[in-house]
């Protein structure tokens, strides 16, 4: 098969996301106006909203969540938009990411010169039970979700079949909680934005506040074991290992490269894009990756002329952390196997060879399912322009990554940056 080329450049000049969090005040619609308007502000040089010509939305399910269809042109007029074409993409927690080559894809091919993304959820409206509920209807729900799984229970599977073939701890695991909170704690961002030692402490200071005993942890270790402060959820993954439940909204905006300049001192140019599905987890022979990763990462290589050693930072899908370290081999960084020993020895950490998640990730950023792959491409954004603050990856930062995935991998979107 011959390699996939785009048939013209494409560049981001804009990206807003706002904070992450539960807001029971707020809808997905005043969400989105608020990361439009922090898109709008990222502009250099500014830019004509009535020259967006079409707008592509990645949502998963406002008709459960907020009991809200016909989602894209409901955000088009929230922002002024209309008449505008809005378009609403569903690929579960893939949406954003698939909204975003929806629109590298228009502009590719000569269809429009400019193009809002956006992604939104708006999840806490609902209780825990049915915001789970409602995630299950991105299973299998003729074999899978009848046997009893849930989400939590998916990658609890991905992780025993991991620790068994390569002999990974549970505290492996903790390792990406440790950084992923770390990075987390420096984004304004961040849903969770506080380290783990930290929140440990808050446990501490309120529990002395409230007249009880004081927890008898000395470190982080002995709070992340504790059955109380750190349940199980579904073992190996307890609760720090779980993304939360999450509102939020994320806007980028897209131009033909040809006309990058006319908006952006410091555009970033997509220059490689691929996407691949699989089939639901029951009928997989080997749990330990997802092969639609590692599909959807070959595509874009070759469409950038890139290969995965290239890359010199990436914001990958780390729904719980086992997803984190599968992900970052899928991707071709480490070889299988040796992902959650590169995050112990601090490979993956903001200041070590290969930054994964200096966002904070979906573990301390938060993850409202359909913003997270456009809220991915936000934190690259700035980061290649050298704009992310404290959380700043050190370095020449020419070439990075998206990986954003639906469910447990039946669908992967793979996005490849350049600063040139």
């Amino acid at each position: 098969m011959s390699v996939r080329k785009l048939g013209r450049g494409v560049a981001l000049v804009g990206a807003g996301m706002c904070k992450f969090g539960a807001f029971p005040e707020k809808a997905s619609r005043d969400l989105f106006v608020e990361a439009y308007k922090e898109m709008g502000r990222s502009v250099d040089k500014g830019f004509d909203p009535k020259a967006i010509e079409t707008i592509y939305i990645g949502n998963y399910s406002s008709d459960l969540f907020e009991r809200q269809g016909h989602t894209a042109p409901i955000m088009a007029d929230a922002v002024g938009l209309c008449p505008a074409p809005a378009v609403r993409i569903e690929d579960a927690c893939a949406s954003g990411g698939v909204a975003l080559r929806q629109g590298v894809m228009a502009i590719a091919s000569g269809m429009y010169d400019m193009v809002l993304v956006g992604g939104i959820e708006k999840m806490t409206n609902l209780p825990t039970a049915e915001v789970t509920d409602t995630l299950g209807t991105a299973a299998d729900t003729l074999f899978e979700i009848p046997a009893g799984f849930t989400f939590p229970g998916f990658y609890a599977a991905i992780a025993t079949a991991y620790m068994h073939k390569y002999g990974m701890t549970p505290e492996h695991l903790m390792n990406v909680a440790i950084k992923n909170h770390e990075n987390g704690s420096l984004n304004p961002n961040a849903q969770f934005g506080v380290t783990i030692p930290d929140w440990m402490k808050g446990r501490v200071a309120a529990a002395i506040k409230k007249g009880k005993p004081a927890p008898a942890w000395q470190t982080v270790w002995d709070f992340l074991h504790d059955d109380g402060a750190n349940p199980l959820v579904a073992w190996p993954l307890r609760l720090f290992d779980c993304s939360p439940i999450s509102d939020g909204a994320a806007a980028l905006l897209l131009v033909s490269a040809e006309r990058a300049h006319e908006f952006s001192e410091k555009p970033i140019y997509i220059v490689g894009t691929g996407q691949a599905s699989d089939s639901p987890l029951h009928d997989r022979a080997d749990l330990t990756a997802l092969p639609a990763a590692h599909l959807a990462a070959q595509q874009a290589y070759e469409m950038a002329g890139v290969t995965a050693k290239d890359i010199r930072l990436a914001e990958v899908h780390d729904c719980f952390t086992i997803a984190e370290i599968v992900a970052t081999e899928d991707l071709g960084f480490f070889a299988p196997g040796e992902g959650f020993k590169m995050a112990e020895d601090g490979v993956t950490a903001r200041t070590g060879a290969k930054p994964i998640n200096s966002s904070g990730g979906l573990k301390s950023k938060g993850h409202p399912v359909g913003a997270s792959g456009v809220a991915q491409v936000f934190e690259i954004w700035k980061q290649m322009r050298g704009e992310a603050g404290p959380r700043q990856v050190p370095g020449d930062l020419s070439l990075g990554l998206t990986h954003n995935v639906g469910a447990t991998g039946n669908t992967c979107v793979v996005h490849v940056f350049e600063k040139k």
